[in-house]
């Protein structure tokens, strides 16, 4: 116990600087869980608070999953959540990656600092004001679309009502939002790559695409399959604001963009059903930690210094 606190001590820098990170992740990720126990109950409010309502809530079990379950919505919101999170997943691992290798071959580094600091900017924009942006674009009245449509002859298209055409914008959405943040890792990654595997590579005369081929995004591997284990662990979690405002809460486009953020919300917001709310979220959580612990285990067989722990 004394070696314990003499080593808190001695870290003591260290753990102050952790320490307002370790309190959020305490309050707002762990203290939560404790709220699970609505996705078994009943869930009423009653006048004594919420502890009290917590309390004199009617255990139900798995009836609030059954509900989920037998409503025939859950199979569609997690066909949705999977598929699209396959796609953001797989093409945003391209797209960064071949983004960071563009701007790190940049000679003129103040113009690679302008083409960076342009897609990143997208992403400090709220999912609210993209939205509106989409809005003048696809609008089926004065929409910047339907406007170049019409000068062909074409006639205009009721985006908002065509969920044909949804799975490519929301996809396009966010690439357009997430890449130029999802480039930054992989160009610190690069930066840290030493020099010398390159100026080797020229004297034996490798031109820049096999430099790249046999140098960058093989050290860039291991960096790659632990961001898409994290973010396969996130498989059944939602930008809710892209699925949410994007596409303005279109009813007719349900079927093509409700997910299970979305569903949750709106389960919620309309129907009042905190059971099966809490309900939707815990089969979130728990395929998700499922998902990050098989992918984790598969690929600590094929190659034990590429598992993320």
């Amino acid at each position: 116990m004394k070696k314990f606190f003499k080593d808190l001590w001695k870290n003591k820098a260290w753990l102050l600087m952790v320490l307002p990170g370790t309190i959020w992740l305490l309050v707002f990720s762990y203290l939560p869980m404790f709220g699970t126990v609505i996705a078994f109950k009943d869930f009423k409010i009653s006048p004594g608070g919420f502890i009290q309502s917590l309390i004199n809530s009617e255990w139900v079990g798995f009836k609030n999953f059954e509900f989920l379950f037998n409503s025939g919505d859950a199979f569609r919101i997690t066909r949705n959540t999977v598929m699209y999170n396959l796609v953001f997943i797989i093409l945003g691992l391209v797209f960064a990656v071949t983004i960071a290798i563009l701007i790190s071959e940049i000679s003129n580094k103040k113009l690679g600092k302008i083409y960076q600091t342009s897609m990143l900017f997208p992403h400090f924009l709220s999912w609210v004001i993209v939205s509106y942006f989409v809005f003048s674009f696809l609008s089926a009245d004065k929409g910047m679309v339907n406007s170049v449509l019409g000068m062909f002859g074409v006639e205009p298209v009721n985006w908002y009502s065509e969920p044909g055409y949804w799975p490519f914008i929301l996809v396009f959405m966010n690439a357009w939002k997430g890449v130029g943040y999802g480039s930054i890792v992989y160009l610190a990654a690069i930066a840290g790559i030493d020099r010398t595997y390159y100026e080797a590579a020229r004297i034996d005369g490798a031109t820049k695409w096999q430099q790249i081929k046999n140098i960058t995004i093989p050290l860039l591997v291991p960096l790659m399959i632990v961001l898409t284990i994290m973010a396969i662990g996130g498989i059944f979690r939602s930008d809710f604001g892209l699925f949410y405002q994007v596409p303005r809460n279109s009813a007719v486009l349900y079927p093509v963009t409700d997910v299970i953020d979305t569903y949750i919300y709106k389960g919620l917001m309309t129907m009042g059903n905190i059971g099966m709310s809490t309900a939707a979220g815990l089969y979130q959580s728990v395929v998700g930690f499922i998902l990050i612990m098989t992918t984790n285990f598969i690929v600590k067989k094929i190659d034990p210094e590429y598992g993320l722990f």
